[in-house]
């Protein structure tokens, strides 16, 4: 059975840093890309970052280019979001997929096990 937890969020001031982190057990994250997608309330869940399988191509969302970097570990089976320079409109809950081996690496469809999430909040 496959789990995945997010932890790392928290309440933080505009211009701030938090560090999501992803935990995986029941799969080898070596073999699958990896996802960061994220629910603002009444709004649909929206792509964030995500990274291959190799760990060797990332991609952002337009709104947290710059400021958000993905990173996979697997070794101790984690993916990490470090966010930087934190918006209010970054507020969310946030939550880690796994891919599920074909299709594009944005898009939720393609994503099969989620966690729970963790939730961000940004204060102007």
């Amino acid at each position: 059975q496959v789990h995945v937890v997010e932890s790392g969020g928290g309440s933080v001031q505009a211009g701030a840093s938090l560090r999501l982190s992803c935990s995986v057990s029941g799969l080898s994250i070596i073999d699958y890309a990896m996802g960061w997608f994220r629910q603002a309330p009444g709004s649909q869940r929206e792509f964030v970052s995500s990274v291959t399988f190799s760990g060797g191509t990332t991609e952002y969302a337009a709104s947290v280019k710059g400021r958000f970097t993905i990173s996979k570990d697997d070794a101790s089976n984690t993916v990490d979001l470090q966010m930087s320079s934190l918006k209010p409109e970054d507020t969310a809950r946030y939550y880690c997929a796994v891919h599920g081996g074909s299709g594009s690496l944005d898009s939720l469809a393609n994503f099969n096990y989620w966690g729970q999430g963790t939730q961000v909040t940004v204060s102007s």
